[in-house]
């Protein structure tokens, strides 16, 4: 079986239809018995010998031609796919129903193909040489090839977080102002033990002295329940004086995930902005946190490599690794799952 090339595809003449298309999944129907296969597909039959050339060109000679482009990694991933046995299609018109931006392949659940139209998921190709923009993950498997040639596949999601723990947070509470943090001095053992705001000072049960981010602070006094001398303004300019604009972005993310019933805590032990526990009824019983949170501008572009750090370390502590995006306007546009996946 031969094919030619017509506008980007590779058509087979024959009894394709038959051969390829409805055996295999491979391509999609045309005319009579005609398929059209994409170059990635037309490149796998030719390796396996099921296809021998295309305009009289071999497997060797069909893949040299088509390196540009980012070929060979979708390339890759196809062949991985298919060897697990997974019928895949690309994510355009003309071969899906429904294609999305931003996907390279339809990947459909073992048993079916691309005559079901039930999808398993929709994957996205990069190399771990090039950046990946957040806004176009969640609700896509992101497939990173790396310089090996070796495939690490991540299931990204668009997610929501929320919580339980509600406790009524003391007020009238005074602290000062010094350097990056914020000293309770007579803190109420609640606001601590109970809200797990701070950190007592000298331990578990400090003489009344408790340490309080600047983040927190920030939150406490917005909310009414604490009184430092500056106020908001001088929490703030300090904040910015130590991280600049990422201050606003983190503080922005603290108190909505406060808002919500979920306490944040420092994540830098992990290297995140945060660690977080859905439901805290005292600090003496508190369990593991659930996620780790690195707050990103919405157009963040991630660096393969780094991502797969932030991920790996997070499945290590038992944690799911979380993006929040932050908008200009200080709005979340994402919280954003990024999760290890074996196909």
């Amino acid at each position: 079986m031969n094919g030619r090339l017509r506008d980007g595809e590779v058509v087979v003449g024959g009894d394709a239809r038959q051969r390829y298309y409805d055996s295999r999944g491979y391509g999609r129907p045309l005319d009579g018995n005609e398929i059209a296969l994409s170059q990635v597909e037309a490149a796998h039959l030719l390796l396996r010998g099921d296809l021998d050339s295309v305009e009289g060109k071999n497997f060797r000679e069909f893949l040299q031609d088509s390196t540009g482009g980012g070929f060979a990694a979708r390339f890759l991933v196809y062949a991985d796919l298919r060897e697990r046995g997974f019928y895949l299609s690309p994510d355009r018109s003309g071969w899906v129903s429904d294609p999305k931006s931003g996907s390279d392949f339809v990947v459909y659940p073992r048993g079916s193909g691309p005559w079901d139209d039930e999808v398993l998921y929709r994957l996205r190709v990069a190399s771990e040489r090039e950046t990946v923009s957040a806004s176009r993950l969640g609700d896509v498997v992101l497939a990173i090839v790396d310089e090996e040639s070796e495939i690490t596949y991540f299931e990204t999601d668009r997610v929501e977080i929320s919580g339980t723990t509600n406790h009524d947070v003391p007020t009238a509470i005074s602290g000062s102002l010094l350097a990056d943090r914020v000293l309770v001095w007579d803190a109420p053992d609640e606001l601590h033990h109970e809200s797990f705001y701070g950190q007592p000072m000298g331990g578990r049960d400090p003489a009344g002295v408790l340490q309080l981010s600047l983040v927190e602070a920030a939150h406490l006094v917005v909310e009414g329940n604490l009184d430092v001398s500056g106020g908001y303004d001088e929490i703030v300019a300090r904040g910015r004086d130590v991280e600049g604009e990422r201050f606003d972005r983190r503080l922005h993310v603290y108190q909505t995930l406060r808002k919500q019933s979920v306490v944040p805590k420092t994540g830098f032990k992990f290297g995140a902005d945060f660690r977080t526990y859905a439901d805290v009824k005292s600090v003496d019983d508190l369990g593991h946190s659930e996620y780790l949170i690195r707050v990103l501008q919405d157009d963040h572009a991630f660096v393969p490599r780094n991502l797969a750090l932030d991920v790996r370390l997070a499945h290590g502590v038992r944690k799911k690794m979380i993006f929040a995006l932050v908008t200009e306007n200080e709005r979340i546009d994402t919280w954003l799952s990024v999760t290890r996946l074996t196909p």
